[in-house]
């Protein structure tokens, strides 16, 4: 029995012994430390325990020993060793720390206020701005963005908070409203929100109620208490609460959680009495972007076309002069039911709608996009000018907008206009047929045609005047405090010493818009850069080309996407199907589904 302990014994130690640590090398651990490494550091590594940490085996019964070579086998066979703790010793392990519980957030300790919130967001990534409860969409919404952001930093408190299911959303008890209701992929650079939050502002502090005391009490302490009301005087008054300077920083607070293509630029302290961002909206304003030319033109004869209006063009160039003068007949009061999608759930009928301005704007491409760099305050050095080129530089191919403001816009409005457009900008159209389809004995119902595409559309701002006059066009009213200025930067910061401003800087948001840019423009240049290198292969110049003309060719169609649609022999408007008179839609979907009774809706109003 001693000589089985004894050759047990001696395995055992022979398994920590410095003769058996080549056995370990192929451990992970053993042979990836770096030269220089201690043994004590080694050992740590491969789970060894030290020398004197080594439990004394001649105190083990045979069956511990065996369990314990047992052990050492599998776990080298697994590649890791653990240190046993020897069984003659119980060693006292240190408590494991208890884990901090979220303290249940107490919202009637806070004031609450009513603001209005201006943000940008870039609408590729969403569905849409509006969310649907019980809608499941492919992409989230902005609204759904919002509402996690608003949620996670506990600036609302919503009627039934604690109650709302993951993945609901539910604004009442929040005062929420919202401006434009923008569709899949549109983006927006002024939309604005109405919502309570809440606010820094003191609590009213309550007043504790004193009994009377006796004649004689008060006569022996009255001493003391002028003594000590005169104390009080001397104390220094509490400087009186600012509602801009030292509310909570509303726009740092949401866009350190949000996504960072949804931006808060700024917001209004105190938006008008009832503010409803709808309801007080007067005049929404939005831009789409567009190239010309609109796809890579042929080269060659081969290429040049004759519009409607007679002119020569070559295929995928836009006639910018006919765009403009077919924009100008948008202006004004029209009923707009051939340039929208009726929605039956709705049951609109008045379509009236005032376009206020409606033009075609080519893009200074030193001014914009990124032009804020031109700036004398942004030269590259002291006393050096600015690198960027001026107007005509870099204009091939050239950008511009369709700008339009208007009142309100019926479901898919402005890309119904578009769309119209580009047929008059290549040359299917004359830019006669915008008063054609404005006029209702001409058209009562709708040709049936596709609208331009969703990404290049912004929602550019929205404007709140403080007058009704809704024959021109007005100036917003809302007092913005904007990113950077006094109420809209973190108080703690100073830029002096942080290094930022929250708005340039270190932290601040064109730091974030940069880089979302920047990625961007690195995917332009590249695949600028390909077209470049393509066309220019080969020996044939784009002079040599031959093609069969474009009367000959199926002729290509663009929508505002990245790519042109063949579309075979064009047809018209004047002789496209048309679709059925509103009044028959809307009849049909009453006799299938009932009336419709929304929560907010006027006579004049529709989806945006």
């Amino acid at each position: 029995m001693n000589s089985t302990l004894r050759s047990l014994t001696s395995t055992a130690s022979s398994l920590f012994s410095r003769s058996s640590l080549p056995a370990f090398k192929p451990l992970t651990l053993y042979t990836t430390t770096r030269r220089g490494t201690s043994r004590r550091a080694r050992r740590k590594k491969m789970g060894l325990p030290e020398p004197e940490q080594t439990p004394d085996y001649t105190n083990w019964s045979a069956s511990q020993l065996l369990k314990r070579i047992t052990d050492l086998e599998t776990q080298l066979r697994n590649n890791r060793i653990v240190p046993v703790t020897d069984p003659s010793v119980t060693a006292a392990l240190p408590p494991k720390k208890k884990q901090k519980k979220d303290r249940p957030f107490d919202a009637s300790r806070y004031n609450t206020r009513h603001i209005a919130l201006k943000f940008a967001y870039l609408g590729q990534r969403y569905n849409g701005f509006e969310h649907h409860t019980g809608n499941k969409t492919p992409l989230p919404t902005i609204e759904e963005e919002l509402w996690k952001a608003f949620m996670k930093t506990r600036l609302i408190f919503p009627t039934r908070g604690a109650e709302s299911k993951e993945g609901e959303i539910d604004w009442e008890g929040t005062d929420y409203s919202k401006c434009g209701r923008t569709d899949r992929g549109v983006s927006a650079f002024g939309q604005v929100i109405g919502i309570r939050v809440r606010s820094l502002q003191p609590m009213p502090k309550e007043q504790p109620v004193q009994e009377e005391e006796q004649g004689d009490k008060m006569q022996g302490i009255e001493g003391n208490a002028k003594e000590q009301g005169s104390k009080e005087d001397k104390k220094p008054e509490s400087k009186p609460w600012d509602h801009i300077r030292d509310e909570l920083p509303y726009i740092q607070l949401l866009n350190r959680v949000l996504p960072e293509d949804i931006r808060m630029l700024a917001w209004c302290p105190t938006p008008p009495t009832d503010f409803n961002a709808r309801f007080n909206c007067r005049e929404r304003r939005y831009r789409y972007f567009f190239t010309s030319p609109a796809f890579a033109p042929v080269p060659g004869d081969a290429g040049l076309l004759t519009t409607a209006t007679g002119k020569t063009l070559r295929e995928g160039y836009l006639d910018i002069e006919a765009m403009r003068d077919a924009a100008k007949r948008y202006e004004g009061l029209h009923d707009f039911r051939n340039f929208c999608k009726v929605d039956p759930a709705k049951q609109i009928t008045n379509f009236e709608r005032r376009i206020f301005k409606a033009s075609i704007e080519e893009v200074d491409v030193s001014q914009a996009p990124a032009g804020f760099i031109s700036h004398p305050a942004f030269a590259q050095s002291v006393g050096a000018k600015n690198q960027m080129g001026g107007q005509g530089d870099m204009s091939i191919p050239k950008i511009y907008t369709f700008d339009v403001n208007g009142s309100a816009f019926l479901l898919h409005q402005v890309r119904h206009l578009v769309a119209v457009l580009f047929l008059v900008g290549q040359g299917f159209e004359p830019p006669s047929i915008i008063s054609d389809l404005l006029d209702m004995e001409k058209y009562p119902t709708r040709p049936k045609y596709e609208m331009a595409t969703d990404a290049p559309l912004v929602l550019w701002d929205c404007i709140f005047p403080d007058h009704e006059d809704i024959d021109q066009s007005r100036e917003d009213a809302m007092e913005w405090v904007y990113v950077g200025e006094t109420g809209g930067r973190e108080t703690n910061k100073r830029p002096e010493m942080d290094g930022g401003d929250s708005k340039f800087g270190k932290g601040g948001i064109m730091d974030s818009i940069w880089e979302v840019w920047h990625k961007r423009k690195i995917d332009e240049i590249l695949a600028g850069s390909l077209m470049d290198i393509v066309a220019a292969q080969g020996k044939r110049s784009p002079a040599d080309v031959k093609l069969a003309p474009v009367a000959e060719r199926s002729p290509r169609l663009f929508d505002g996407g990245d790519w042109p649609r063949p579309v075979g022999t064009y047809v018209p408007i004047a002789r496209k199907q048309r679709m059925e008179p509103v009044e028959v839609v809307n009849a049909r979907y009453l006799e299938r589904k009932g009336p419709y009774k929304p929560k907010f809706m006027r006579k004049e109003d529709g989806d945006e």
